[in-house]
This record gives structure tokens, C-alpha cells and sequence, in this order.
């Protein structure tokens, strides 16, 4: 069987970002966690798109048979359920990087349902300037580690920095951009560039 030179490439990559998830699980310590829901719309996606198998495979990672949306858990366990979630999707999605991004909006979207997202958008009073200077805040909710911070450069268009962050670019992505769907904004735009290790920008956008 003939193996394509795009194919070892798609291959090489996703070896190369999962080397980077052990580096950054590595960073971690025992202190830095993500609440329950993060693995709650994680599994979720995986079942949406990989079926039951694809949750076990998951929950088998992780070393616990379900997770309760407001406890903390260590954030490397999550990263390592991160990891298997978006092998299993990322042949349904179109790459690595692209499971990561559903993986990301699963995750916001499953906020926006909870009592803190509703909050989150109640305080932004439908405004997505608001609700982007409010993000720092919701990530607090979700995650005890790391700083964020927005600047802007126009009316509609600003950028998150996110310093001392373990999970991939492309995961935020996604988070950010179903945050501005949720107010359907028109013609959202994030892209994320990785600044370091840890640290990491989102230029975000709309009409």
C-alpha cells in the first residue's frame, strides 16, 4: 500500500502537536485544574462523531469512570482526554487541529447553557465588545491557571493574550469563536498564533 507525501506530512504534524501536549502536561502541576464540564462537553463531541467506543477510549485515559461539571480536575488528565478526543475526531473532521477547534466550541457552547455562561452573557448585555472583555472572567470560572487579557484595536476588532495556558491554540479558536456565535454576531473571525510554550494571541473579529 502506497503512502502519500501529504499523508506523512498530515501524519508528522499530529505526531508533532501531540508532542507538544506532553511537553505542556509536563508544565503542569498538581495544582492547576479545569472544572468537570470542560471533560463533560469533550466527551460529548466524541460521542456526537465517534460514537461510545470513542468515549471509552476516552474515559479509559482518564482514569475515572464519569466527571461532575463544577469539581476540579487536574488540568494534565484533561489534556491527555484532550488528546484522545481529537485523535478520534480528527478523522471526522478534517485534521487535528480542526477536532481541537470542535472540541473548543462543544466546550463554550456547553458554558453558554450553564448558569455561569448565562451570567457571562447577561453582564455583556448582548454586546460582544462586552462579552470579549468579560472572557477573562468565564475562564476564571472554568480554569484556575493562567492570565488573560484584551486589548483593542477598533470597535470590533481586539486581541486575547493568554499567558501560562495548557490547552492547544487551536482549542481556544474554537472557544472564542462559538462565544461570538452565541451572540450571532456577523462574519466572526479568530485566529490564534502560539507565542510560546505556555502563551499564546487571538486576534478576534466581526461585522
Amino acid at each position: 500500500m502506497s503512502v502519500s507525501i501529504r499523508e506523512v506530512g498530515q501524519d508528522q504534524e499530529a505526531q508533532d502537536l501531540r508532542e507538544e501536549m506532553e511537553r505542556r502536561v509536563a508544565l503542569a502541576t498538581v495544582s492547576d485544574t479545569v472544572r468537570g464540564l470542560l471533560f463533560l462537553g469533550t466527551l460529548e463531541s466524541v460521542k456526537a462523531l465517534g460514537g461510545q467506543a470513542g468515549v471509552e477510549a476516552c474515559l479509559e485515559v482518564a482514569g475515572e469512570p464519569r466527571f461532575v461539571e463544577f469539581f476540579n480536575y487536574p488540568v494534565g488528565t484533561y489534556l491527555r482526554v484532550n488528546d484522545v478526543a481529537a485523535r478520534v475526531l480528527a478523522p471526522l473532521c478534517g485534521g487535528w487541529e480542526e477536532a481541537q477547534r470542535r472540541l473548543g466550541r462543544q466546550s463554550m457552547g456547553g458554558m453558554l447553557k450553564s448558569a455561569t455562561g448565562r451570567a457571562l452573557v447577561l453582564v455583556s448585555r448582548g454586546q460582544p465588545r462586552q462579552l470579549v472583555g468579560n472572557l477573562p472572567s468565564a475562564y476564571r470560572a472554568a480554569v484556575n491557571f493562567g492570565e488573560r487579557t484584551v486589548t483593542w484595536e477598533g470597535p470590533s476588532r481586539g486581541r486575547v493574550l493568554m499567558r501560562r495556558d495548557f490547552l492547544p491554540c487551536a482549542y481556544h479558536e474554537g472557544v472564542l469563536l462559538a462565544a461570538l456565535e452565541g451572540l450571532k454576531v456577523s462574519a466572526p473571525q479568530v485566529r490564534g498564533q502560539r507565542l510560546g510554550e505556555l502563551d499564546s494571541e487571538y486576534l478576534v473579529s466581526w461585522g
